[in-house]
């Protein structure tokens, strides 16, 4: 079968996705632009790779591919030079289904109105829940009349596909398994990588934009929360053992620092809260980090943390477990659902309970806590959420699609459409 799939700018989760696509079809990736307006994922060089951090090379490009705008971001080509070059690419391959991302881009636009000329299906992928940003009526009215034009759809976990059946898709035509990353590549390589870095013995870790919704500064504050209670707990601790150096020396190690990876409009912000907490020797902030270096993070650390206000997903969560770590995840976090079982490999909490944050992060760096069953149990969660069953969830999606076949647009949908490719 032969299938198009498209993405704003292929960063590592997309070529996972893609690599494992390719095995069970014909596929062309089709990418929007060479850059991410969001993302500083180094592009592949002459040689189709690029230097790491480490020195060590990565292979990024082994897939049928095509990039629509080879310099800038998706934001810098005018929708009629787009849709030209989209054309070309669609026409070109002949897919028999195209997989279009979300439904609100001028991408995803551009693709229906070409499959609705070429009697094309269409399977929107998804990774949208209900409650992940406010709702409008007139808005929702719009979403339905495109999701409408839809043959069937690819989404993240099980509130998305409640989401997607509200926007009117057949619950039967709404498949799993959108968000994946590769789940061999961080098993491994967190089996494999050795201390570079200098980082502390025992840290919790978030991996994040420093945005808004992030809720970064919630979590700094959880933090210093957290090692009021550990240092008061060194102090009982004194008290038991009578002054006993070594003793005493040993529950202080067991404090965790905190690292945060990322960048973004924030750090400063972020860098000053650090320092008027007091927190410049246990917080620590190495930047925004590539894709190779990241497995050297996670397999050091000793928990991780997604704190999100909310998040569609939360793929940062799927790499920490297939590194086999401990996760707190915030019960705003769209992948929350599907991966975290309470009390078996990590735990949900209100991103805006400050305390119940802390009081997480105590129980899980406490003594008594069994961190490798844990984190035991998140690698065999997340096992069944990797590349593989994206792939298994595109061809389930196709063959929906072709079976149900195109949508031809009604006067209302194509006038809605083309009002939307003139915007």
């Amino acid at each position: 079968m032969k299938i198009a799939i498209i993405f704003d700018n292929f960063g590592p989760y997309h070529l996972a996705r893609l690599r494992a696509a390719a095995r069970v079809a014909d596929v062309l990736g089709v990418e929007v632009a060479a850059s991410s307006a969001e993302y500083a994922w180094k592009r592949e060089t002459e040689s189709g790779k690029q230097k790491t951090e480490s020195g060590d090379e990565f292979q990024i490009s082994d897939v049928k591919t095509v990039t629509l705008l080879e310099r800038g971001t998706s934001r810098g080509i005018s929708s009629r030079e787009l849709a030209a070059r989209l054309n070309r690419a669609l026409e070109d391959f002949q897919p028999q289904a195209v997989f279009i991302p979300g439904w609100s881009s001028r991408m995803a636009f551009i693709a229906l109105s070409w499959c609705a000329r070429n009697g094309v299906p269409v399977v929107t992928m998804s990774e949208s829940t209900e409650w992940d940003e406010a709702r409008t009526g007139w808005k929702e009215w719009m979403k339905r009349r495109i999701v409408g034009l839809c043959s069937a759809a690819l989404v993240g976990g099980r509130p998305h596909k409640d989401y997607m059946v509200k926007l009117g898709m057949p619950a039967e035509r709404v498949f799993l398994g959108y968000d994946a990353v590769d789940n061999d590549y961080f098993a491994q390589s967190a089996k494999e990588v050795r201390r570079k870095f200098g980082l502390p013995d025992k840290y919790f870790l978030a991996s994040a934009r420093f945005i808004k919704k992030k809720n970064l500064p919630r979590l700094i504050q959880a933090y210093a929360r957290y090692r009021e209670l550990a240092e008061m707990e060194v102090g009982s601790w004194k008290l038991e053992v009578g002054g006993e150096k070594s003793a005493i020396g040993n529950r202080q190690s067991a404090i965790w620092n905190l690292v945060l990876l990322g960048d973004g409009p924030m750090c400063s912000s972020l860098k000053s809260q650090v320092s008027s907490l007091n927190l410049g020797n246990s917080v620590h902030l190495p930047g925004f980090k590539q894709y190779p270096d990241l497995p050297a993070y996670y397999a050091h650390a000793g928990a991780f943390i997604h704190a999100s206000t909310t998040e569609q997903w939360g793929l940062v969560v799927n790499e920490a477990m297939a590194s086999g770590l401990p996760v707190l995840v915030s019960n705003r976090c769209g992948c929350a659902a599907d991966l975290v079982q309470e009390g078996v490999n990590g735990f949900t909490f209100d991103p805006l309970n400050v305390e119940q944050l802390a009081q997480l992060m105590f129980q899980v760096s406490g003594f008594r806590f069994q961190v490798s069953e844990f984190g035991a149990a998140s690698a065999r969660i997340i096992a069944g959420w990797g590349p593989e069953r994206f792939a298994s969830g595109l061809m389930q999606a196709a063959e929906c699609a072709l079976r149900a076949g195109p949508v031809k647009p009604d006067l209302l949908q194509r006038t809605i459409l083309n009002a939307l490719l003139k915007k």
